[in-house]
């Protein structure tokens, strides 16, 4: 098995956030995993559910329609209530749609009802009278938006409801940027807009540089030639190695390019904690204009990398989905998702948890917000689209933006991922328990099988997890 590595580059120093780690080095982390036995259950409840071929949902409900699968917000106990105030129209929107029928598909979870401080997803979850098992809407609804600093409500709590339910997670600054993004999705789904039938696709191939060679060959190319045989009523554009600049992306991240579907795969722009740049840049995108790591040596410039700051005033980005694959595309925790295992104490890489600004920016536009970014929270592995012996493995990037294109809101659209992240979960305990009562680990296994398991759990949707493409065309 070759080492395996991370779409992430550190812009302080210039240099890889971790070389390529060998199967050995990856299977003693792996050995001290400590399983969360309740999580455990669950997982491998998903596991068995995909497997005998029924939905997140109960049977006979449809996942495209908010009048039959629900939908809901989560605050935390003691959020502001001029949070919810601006979201208001957002509110009154989905409110319309998902109690149509029935008055208990629509919830809102605030005040003693919200989110408390330290809460497992099964404590909150029985709280509201729901347990394992498929989603009942009626018990809680399908489509979950939290609204709150990952701080407060932690993105662990995120990955745990989103193996049952399709969740999705706003939190911003100020009390305007919440009030645009709701404006924004009601907009975009109420009146005449229209948007054609695009989507784009931007693999950066830096030179010298295996991470980006591996996801512009092996997921971006691939992806692309795929989807443009079984959607053909899309029109797909595809921006691979030297087309790839940040000045192309700025083309099609708010200027006339703009399609309704964007996914972006590079590195991740990352900052020691306490940099000034961490907070305002960290997740941003580095594109082709980097000369890779032998021609450029020392900290980043910021004109090799795409952030916050470069989406303009006069942006129009009303009604995209953009699926960034980079690490710390989506979010930052406080403490080292890798580094738990391998040492004693948690190491910190930033001084709290907290959303990437880019997507943040784009969810916040004052000419018009997106209406969800995928990202991933971390870094990500190149296992997320290859599998040792087994090559490229585009099942779950084929099937999630598919079902994003037939007309699926992007929390049903990424089901796939949830299910990956099941099964993977499963095998690797399973593995584990062997190893603890006997067998002789076999590296290359279980450090494929760690490494994808983590990468796995860690997409999430910046963003309400019932918008789609489908409002829009």
């Amino acid at each position: 098995m070759e080492a395996l590595f991370f779409n992430g580059i550190n812009g302080a120093t210039g240099e890889y956030l971790l070389s390529g780690l060998e199967p050995h080095d990856i299977s003693k982390i792996a050995l001290g995993e400590k399983i969360d036995k309740k999580h455990l259950d669950e997982l491998k409840w998903r596991h068995n559910q995909v497997t005998e071929a029924t939905l997140a949902v109960k049977e006979g409900v449809d996942p495209k329609k908010l009048a039959e699968s629900g939908w809901g917000v989560i605050f935390s106990s003691d959020s502001n209530t001029a949070i919810k105030e601006a979201l208001k129209p957002l509110l009154e929107h989905r409110r319309a749609q998902a109690a149509s029928q029935k008055p208990a598909y629509y919830k809102e979870y605030a005040g003693a009802d919200g989110y408390r401080l330290g809460e497992s997803k099964q404590q909150f979850l029985a709280r509201h009278g729901a347990g394992p098992g498929p989603v009942d809407p009626e018990k809680v609804p399908y489509y979950l938006l939290i609204v709150g600093d990952p701080e407060i409500i932690p993105f662990r709590f995120q990955y745990q409801l989103d193996v049952q339910y399709a969740v999705g997670r706003i939190h911003f600054d100020t009390i305007e940027e919440y009030a645009r993004y709701a404006q924004s999705v009601v907009e975009a789904e109420t009146k005449s807009l229209r948007s054609s039938r695009t989507a784009a696709f931007f693999g950066v191939r830096n030179p010298g540089d295996r991470a980006t060679k591996r996801s512009a060959e092996s997921l971006v190319q691939p992806l692309t030639e795929s989807l443009t045989n079984t959607q053909p009523e899309w029109k797909i554009a595809t921006f691979l190695a030297q087309a790839a600049t940040k000045a192309q992306l700025s083309h099609l991240l708010g200027g006339e390019g703009t399609p309704s579907l964007l996914f972006t795969a590079s590195h991740g722009m990352a900052f020691p904690s306490g940099d000034p740049r961490q907070l305002p840049h960290q997740g941003a995108l580095l594109c082709q204009d980097w000369p890779g790591p032998l021609a450029h040596q020392g900290p980043i410039p910021e004109e090799f990398y795409f952030s916050a700051e470069d989406v303009g005033s006069d942006a129009r980005v009303l009604g995209l989905i953009s699926f960034h694959f980079a690490c710390y595309g989506a979010g930052s925790p406080k403490f080292d998702d890798f580094a738990h295992q391998a040492f004693s104490q948690p190491v910190s890489i930033a001084p709290h948890a907290f959303l990437s600004r880019l997507p943040q920016r784009l969810l916040s536009h004052s000419k018009g917000a997106a209406l969800a970014v995928v990202g991933h929270v971390e870094r990500v592995w190149d296992c997320s689209f290859s599998w040792p012996g087994a090559d490229k493995q585009l099942t779950v990037f084929e099937s999630a933006l598919t079902r994003l294109m037939s007309g699926h809101p992007i929390g049903s659209a990424l089901e796939p991922f949830n299910e990956r992240y099941a099964e993977l979960s499963s095998d690797l305990s399973a593995e584990l328990e062997e190893v603890k009562w006997g067998k002789t680990p076999d590296d290359v296994t279980l450090a494929g099988m760690w490494t994808a398991n983590n990468d796995a759990r860690s997409y999430i949707i910046v963003g309400d997890p019932a918008v789609s493409v489908a409002s829009m065309l």
